[in-house]
């Protein structure tokens, strides 16, 4: 007799996050099979020519697939998910599929490098235009609005001036100008925001970061409501979008423990932020869960936690100086990417075209991972005695 598989629709969400891909599982085993998967095996003409069993071939879909992608539609509150092979490619499958010559796009100017680089690249090349706006605009966004705006694109908190977008005003807007809101929601992960409930269309994670969460995968979700799955999930088909069933099985791994580790990621980053704010060496703290910071009403409004991703922004130093502290570092390791279960660091330049980034002290961007905060800090420290050395 087999157990009764609980209603998961009722549970916590922490509940659901362990629950999550276990009808997929077999014989026992708590986890899902992985699944390596090209060619699938018909029994009959009838069942080939009328694909009438569950999975056809392995780009189409494997139950290791099936497992990841409900856990992640589960998480994020929306219709149906796929996933694709890293972040970029999620948002660049997604963008093609709603974005066609002539159309225009309205793109968030705190938007992730990368995925500038695609609007000016790419995009462009196939008649694409795309107009950056303040991060910050909310509903005056509907005076951007034109006949052939299709897709309005939004990151909150931008991921690296963490700018807290408000996201249902911007929505509200779109939606009555005719477009769709998509937002790479990763900062919080699909957990700490519920981009669906706040009006978004389709929601992107760069799931390398959290949805993982060890720093060992390439990893991009794309979540749709059910107005545009449909038009999403033919345009993924047809661009032959699919990701290794390994990093896949990674992912589900990483969404079971996603509650607990964004509990510690966010608990560390908030004692080492305040400790920031009250260093002589640092103009602002860029976190907008800290109180009086930046952004922090609208995450209050909408979020229900916050992730270990935020910046500073130090007093004006010598270029030397400020390498010297970076350098110095030891428990920081200095790489892109971030969501890891390790402490990042890495200086930027902000990038705008809509907005001005006035601000003239050195940026740095810090994930602060799950180790012990006072070791961070006494680590941070060290690096600016370095810092007061070179100053």
């Amino acid at each position: 007799m087999s157990k009764i598989k609980p209603d998961l629709s009722g549970l916590a969400p922490e509940t659901r996050l362990v629950a999550a891909g276990r009808d997929y599982a077999e014989h026992g085993f708590v986890n899902p099979a992985v699944y390596h998967a090209s060619t699938v095996l018909f029994p009959s003409v009838e069942s080939l020519t009328g694909r009438s069993q569950p999975y056809v071939y392995g780009r189409r879909g494997t139950p290791t697939s099936r497992a990841v992608e409900e856990a992640v539609a589960m998480l994020e509150g929306g219709h149906n998910s796929k996933m694709a092979p890293s972040g970029l490619a999620a948002i660049s499958t997604a963008l093609l599929a709603f974005l066609k010559t002539g159309d225009h796009l309205l793109m968030v100017d705190t938007v992730y490098q990368p995925v500038r680089q695609l609007c000016e690249g790419l995009l462009r090349g196939l008649g694409i235009e795309t107009s950056y706006y303040d991060p910050l605009i909310g509903r005056g966004i509907a005076q951007l609005m034109r006949a052939k705006t299709r897709v309005v694109y939004t990151e909150s908190p931008g991921s690296q001036t963490m700018e807290v977008q408000d996201v249902p005003a911007i929505a509200e807007a779109a939606h009555r100008a005719g477009a769709i809101v998509m937002i790479d929601n990763t900062w919080g992960a699909g957990h700490f925001f519920k981009a669906f409930d706040h009006g978004a269309d389709v929601s992107v994670q760069a799931a390398t970061k959290y949805l993982v969460g060890h720093s060992d995968a390439m990893m991009g979700t794309v979540t749709c409501n059910r107005e545009t799955w449909e038009t999403f999930r033919d345009a993924y088909e047809q661009l032959g979008q699919f990701a290794g069933p390994d990093d896949m099985y990674l992912t589900l791994r990483g969404i079971h423990t996603l509650d607990v580790r964004l509990e510690r990621h966010m608990k560390n980053a908030i004692l080492v932020a305040e400790w920031l704010r009250g260093r002589p060496e640092v103009d602002t703290v860029l976190y907008p869960a800290l109180s009086n910071a930046p952004g922090h009403g609208l995450w209050k409004r909408d979020f229900t936690g916050a992730s270990g991703l935020f910046s500073i922004v130090l007093k004006p130093c010598p270029d030397a100086a400020a390498a010297a502290f970076l350098d110095r570092l030891s428990l920081f390791g200095m790489g892109y990417s971030w969501g890891g279960y390790e402490s990042l660091v890495v200086p930027f330049k902000p990038q705008r075209s809509a907005t001005s980034w006035t601000p003239t002290g050195h940026c740095i961007r810090f994930h602060i991972g799950l180790e012990n905060p006072d070791d961070l800090k006494a680590d941070l420290a060290e690096g600016f005695r370095a810092l007061a050395a070179h100053s």
